[in-house]
């Protein structure tokens, strides 16, 4: 038994901590959410230039015929003029931090999330945040419960316990990584909507760190059933240990020597056992009081099985306890 608890021990502290380093590492990255985002080209100034081809009457054509959008050099640009005036840049976010990448040059420019989200979502998106450190620290918590049982695995009791508490702990945290999850994602969208123009997406998709978020809350709650399922089968095989036992104390032994059953059963049946011989048989009442407890001149059972029984468990022959 002691082998086969500390293996689920053993697998439930390791799906735990693989569950852990997933959460850390998906919250403090910003790979949740990526995509690109349609962007005005640079280069296009008042008087237009090789990198808008929109230039001139074009230019006031298409700036008559959609709302226009101000760019940074003061030229008007038309977000419906079509794609030649326009290039995608590739954005990443996360719960922290929503990336871009920088046109014309290397790097990343890198703007708070929670700025961006819209004023009706920031709350939803502060109670995913404590929901996501609530998670890891959970897991935590539940991760050191395991440990701990495994430290103490001589100890049947003192595993249960630590088991049944490890387990509750797993359980709340993956159901609280569930939750936080899901309002990120939430936030996410209304924010694709209803965010700053100039961030707004193109397209998008999930990211790797959005993987290792739901990877992490598989482990965790794989975690939570094997911790569950040791606790379980320990208390089956605790119970069941127990029960065996007080069957077979309550059983006749079968100790008592061959040769000493085998003399005693002669003297016997030969008829000239008395209570002033040297083997002195002395049946003890204390131990079994309700059995009927024979005296020297009783009849003995002819069954050699029953009869060595009926010995081993109530005198004492040649010395010994039987």
């Amino acid at each position: 038994m002691k082998t086969s608890r500390r293996g689920r021990a053993l697998l439930a502290v390791a799906l735990n901590l693989l569950a852990l380093l997933f959460a850390t590492t998906a919250f403090l990255t910003t790979y949740w959410c990526q995509g690109t985002q349609r962007v005005p080209k640079p280069g296009c100034g008042q008087g237009g230039g090789a990198n808008c081809p929109n230039s001139g009457a074009n230019a006031t054509a298409n700036s008559t015929a959609a709302p226009v959008a101000a760019s940074p050099a003061g030229a008007p640009y038309s977000w419906e003029a079509g794609d030649e005036r326009f290039q995608l840049r590739r954005f990443h976010t996360g719960i922290w931090y929503s990336c871009e990448e920088e046109l014309g040059g290397p790097g990343e420019k890198c703007r708070s999330f929670i700025d961006l989200a819209p004023a009706s979502e920031k709350g939803v998106l502060w109670l995913s945040v404590v929901s996501e450190v609530l998670y890891i620290l959970l897991l935590v918590v539940g991760f050191s419960l395991m440990c701990l049982e495994l430290l103490h695995s001589s100890s049947v009791i003192d595993g249960l316990k630590l088991n049944a508490f490890a387990a509750v702990f797993t359980v709340l945290s993956g159901l609280l990584g569930m939750v936080a999850h899901m309002m990120y994602t939430q936030v996410f969208q209304v924010t694709v909507s209803l965010g700053p123009e100039d961030w707004r997406p193109h397209s998008w998709d999930y990211g790797w760190s959005f993987c290792l978020a739901w990877g992490s809350f598989t482990c965790c709650m794989a975690a939570s059933v094997t911790t569950l399922n040791s606790y379980t089968k320990t208390v089956i095989e605790f119970r069941h240990k127990r029960k065996v036992f007080e069957q077979g104390y309550r059983e006749e032994p079968t100790f008592l020597d061959p040769e000493a059953i085998k003399y005693f059963r002669e003297r016997i049946e030969k008829g000239d056992v008395s209570e002033e011989e040297d083997f002195r048989l002395a049946c003890r009442h204390e131990r079994y009081p309700t059995r009927h407890q024979p005296h020297m001149g009783d009849s003995w059972p002819r069954s050699s099985a029953h009869e060595a029984a009926e010995l081993n468990r109530q005198c004492w022959v040649l010395g010994h306890w039987v």
